[in-house]
């Protein structure tokens, strides 16, 4: 079975790591990255094939906020404090939120549906979308084509040693996840706090008047 899927992926590497970078895909990356060093990929393809496939990703995400307005607002309700924060994060870093939102474990898929909400311009985050796929496959592909043998026994050992690594990958992603909560939480829990005091400050400010 192990030989069958790694036979599929030589085969058809290019088409699952084109899918894999719409769904949020470091390890489609990775696995590109590997793939390239033993000589399966091209290094060159596998870079346009995943920066094409994460900026594709991006671009679905923005046009469903702009024109899928029904879906949004479920959304919302399920991911409130998500929304909140993507918003926060445009508002205070401007334009650079779309570079960096591809690094943010939990709020890729957030963010340009939030920007496609707005009446931000859809010309703008295409390019800066663009620019930022390309620098976001290359920093991960070409590492891992580097470091390609040194990944190769990493995951000799982890599968001879699964026993060990499983329950340590999960305590580092449960921890991870864990911590961007408490971080998100927080961030929108200043932003509610200052937003309270404003609000008291004028009231205050309106009875003196009276």
């Amino acid at each position: 079975m192990e030989h069958l899927f790694i036979d599929w992926l030589k085969e058809y590497g290019y088409i699952v790591l084109f899918a894999w970078s719409i769904l949020e895909g470091e390890l489609g990356l990775i696995m590109a990255g590997i793939m390239s060093h033993t000589g399966d990929m091209f290094l060159p393809l596998a870079l346009f094939v995943g920066a094409f496939g994460g900026f594709v990703g991006d671009q679905i995400y923005f046009y469903i906020g702009r024109f899928n307005k029904k879906y949004i607002h479920n959304k919302i309700r399920s991911q409130r404090t998500k929304f909140a924060l993507a918003h926060l994060l445009l508002k205070k870093y401007g334009w650079p939120i779309i570079f960096a939102q591809r690094y943010m474990y939990g709020m890729r898929t957030v963010i340009p549906m939030a920007i496609g909400l707005t009446k931000y311009s859809s010309r703008q985050f295409a390019i800066i979308n663009f620019v930022s796929a390309i620098f976001w496959a290359s920093i991960t592909i070409i590492p891992a084509y580097f470091y390609g043998n040194e990944l190769l026994n990493l995951l000799k050992w982890i599968k001879a040693h699964w026993y060990f690594a499983i329950p340590l990958i999960i305590i580092i992603v449960v921890t991870i996840g864990y911590n961007l909560n408490k971080f998100e939480k927080n961030l929108v829990e200043k932003r509610r706090n200052r937003r309270d005091s404003l609000n008291f400050s004028q009231n205050c400010e309106n009875n003196s008047a009276l």
